[in-house]
């Protein structure tokens, strides 16, 4: 299979496009089922009287969605391993955020941890849900993956969510580190039949800026609100895309220490994940 480097032959380009939104779109079913979620929530909570709290009702609805994509063969026991991590890391996250007044949310339900409907860390779990996809359906591969500095600093990202409350914001400094060890990191990937490779810092950066979008789509939903979107919506700051671009670090990291060893392990082929950066062919 050649390789190519995004979009250098002009004259596919519109096909590869047009490819690859489909195979994202294929990637993005379980937040895709999210957002219909929420939508749907919203009409019908405008105009019914609902036995059921809203928060209490997408719960159900996004556990009943998962459970048919694993039913399905859509996602694998080992993916839904993961998928199940980053949902507790994430409403770990949401908890202690809505106790210091990041945001709140501010519709009605009864299954809460801490003031948070348990529903949210299934957008979490979406997101790991489409890393995990994406490696399958681009078939990823990742090289020059320098694992203990990208964790270390994965972690530290998570962590400087709640550090920065306290002490100071070093997510800029955190950012930097990103840039220096994933310099030379390349994710491969497939479309149309022809392989093409991104710098793996870009590609967290692009993941951060649809992460922001659906963020301003979640809190137009009444999914949660920040406290500047409490007498009416508008765009969430620009500047959270940053925070997206570093918490989606560790998601990948999540998805990346399962699918580092696949083939090998558990299957034909290559490691996905490898430290040595690979040479063309």
């Amino acid at each position: 299979m050649s390789e190519r480097p995004p979009l250098s032959r002009l004259r596919l380009a519109p096909l590869r496009l047009v490819q690859f939104a489909a195979i994202q779109l294929a990637c993005c079913v379980f937040p895709i089922a999210v957002f219909v979620g929420l939508a749907a929530s919203v009409l019908v909570w405008q105009r019914f009287q609902v036995p059921m709290a809203r928060y209490d009702a997408l719960l159900v609805y996004v556990v009943v969605v998962q459970l048919v994509l694993v039913a399905v063969g859509f996602e694998s026991w080992r993916e839904l391993l993961v998928i199940c991590a980053f949902h507790l890391v994430g409403l770990a996250l949401e908890v202690f955020k809505v106790h210091v007044g990041s945001w709140v949310y501010p519709d009605a339900g009864i299954v809460r941890l801490g003031g948070v409907p348990i529903f949210s860390g299934f957008m979490y779990a979406s997101v790991g849900s489409y890393i995990c996809q994406a490696f399958r359906r681009f078939d990823l591969s990742v090289d020059g993956f320098r694992w203990w500095p990208v964790t270390g600093l994965a972690v530290a990202a998570y962590a400087n969510f709640y550090t920065h409350h306290a002490i100071a914001d070093l997510r800029w400094v955190i950012a930097a580190g990103f840039v220096v060890v994933l310099w030379g990191s390349t994710i491969r990937f497939t479309v149309g039949g022809d392989r093409y490779r991104m710098p793996t810092a870009v590609a967290f950066v692009l993941i951060g800026v649809f992460l922001w979008l659906a963020e301003n789509a979640g809190t137009l939903l009444n999914a949660w609100r920040y406290p500047d979107q409490r007498d009416g919506w508008h765009m969430v700051h620009v500047g959270k895309l940053g925070s997206w671009a570093l918490l989606i670090s560790l998601s990948f990291v999540l998805v990346a220490a399962v699918k580092a060893k696949e083939g090998v392990v558990y299957g034909d082929g290559e490691a996905r994940v490898t430290r040595e950066r690979l040479t063309k062919g």
